[in-house]
């Protein structure tokens, strides 16, 4: 069982900055595939940006190439989203979530939909 707890949403006006922050009760330094995802009221969930906490491989959405930076402190088992020039369509819950660690490809990782662990999310609000 992986145990993950975001923080770091908030309140942010339009062009502004935030970094996002899931802590994994688990070890990061061992192998997993984590991701972040979000989800904007009354639509449907967006996976917006995955690491494998080992190598440091991140891949992310269309969406928010360019603006969004994925991470990982595996001395810390916490991963990082870092968000640049927020705007109003940014608003949504962001979620974190694991693998269990078992053998993954970084294709299947970069692309993974499913996974078996979440955090309870972390509620980001753009508006002037």
């Amino acid at each position: 069982q992986v145990h993950l707890v975001e923080s770091g949403g908030g309140s942010v006006q339009p062009g502004g900055s935030l970094r996002l922050s899931c802590a994994a009760s688990e070890l990061t330094s061992s192998r997993k595939c984590m991701a972040w995802f979000r989800q904007p009221p009354g639509k449907e969930r967006e996976r917006v940006a995955a690491i494998d906490t080992a190598s440091g491989y991140t891949s992310y959405a269309d969406s928010v190439k360019g603006r969004f930076a994925i991470s990982r402190d595996n001395a810390k088992n916490t991963i990082y989203l870092q968000i640049h020039s927020l705007a109003p369509g940014d608003t949504a819950m962001y979620y974190c979530a694991a693998d269990s660690g078992g053998p993954f490809s970084w294709s299947d990782c970069a692309g993974k939909a499913n996974f078996p662990y979440w955090g309870q999310g972390s509620q980001v609000t753009v508006s002037s």
